[in-house]
């Protein structure tokens, strides 16, 4: 197992994030319309190349449909369904209705000679409405730190994951680079809550959220040793751009 992403621990002395469930709704619901622009912008783009790195290195295989949870506004769900050729069905799930409204607006520029379907869901990660071993991928981007319970949004990824299936988990972490990690902090910590609030002005402080669920979220081996505890095999980890991103992969 790759073990270079480091175990990150979130001191006793920092109060826990709020990700209750009703303040992450409203908060991602105010930002919805700016989501994909700041994404973009605070990332230098170099987030629509870790979408694409996942669904080269966990391809479909197969006809099984695929799912994406916690979806935001859809681009990796949209990933997969162009991945397949649009010739499968891909689902998107986020319980932010918002954000599924855009999701679903850019599904539209794809229909055209689809033979496949993809279709975005109000649900939430820890109560999935799907039956056991139906998809051939579950995956997530930058949304698992969001679920309020993390093992349980993962024990539901496995569930509704195919007997072989894989589950895919694209998020934040912290490089260990010196010089880079240090840097990486101060800007997450000073830098990145102006510029979001100046393009995404919002009353919940979501991209004051931002650096403070990413350090809070474990990375690395800590996650991937989570990820086992609820019943995945084989999870394999690797960095992303200086360990500022992190795949995951785990196989039911």
């Amino acid at each position: 197992m790759n073990s270079t992403a480091p175990v990150i621990e979130t001191p006793a002395s920092v109060a826990p994030v709020d990700k209750s469930g009703d303040r992450v709704k409203k908060m991602f619901g105010e930002i919805s319309k700016r989501y994909d622009l700041m994404n973009h912008l605070l990332s230098g783009g170099v987030d629509i190349y870790w979408r694409s790195y996942t669904v080269r290195q966990v391809a479909p295989q197969g006809d099984a449909p695929i799912l994406d949870v916690c979806t935001g506004t859809g681009d990796l769900a949209l990933a997969y369904w162009n991945k397949t050729g649009r010739k499968l069905s891909v689902v998107g799930t986020d319980f932010t209705p918002e954000m599924l409204t855009i999701a679903r607006q850019k599904s539209q520029r794809y229909e055209t000679g689809a033979t496949g379907s993809i279709e975005f869901i109000e649900a939430d990660t820890q109560q999935l409405p799907f039956p056991d071993d139906q998809f051939q991928i579950v995956s997530v981007a930058f949304g698992l730190r969001n679920v309020n319970d993390t093992r349980a949004g993962l024990i539901e990824m496995r569930r509704v994951c195919q007997p072989g299936g894989r589950v895919a988990i694209l998020e934040f972490s912290q490089p260990t680079m010196p010089g880079l990690a240090g840097f990486y902090r101060w800007y997450f910590k000073n830098i990145l809550p102006r510029i979001g609030q100046l393009f995404a002005s919002n009353r919940e402080d979501a991209y004051n959220y931002l650096p403070q669920s990413v350090s809070q979220f474990p990375c690395g081996q800590a996650l991937a040793d989570i990820m086992q505890d609820c019943g995945l095999k084989n999870v394999t980890f690797t960095p992303l751009t200086f360990g500022i991103a992190t795949l995951y992969v785990g196989t039911k």
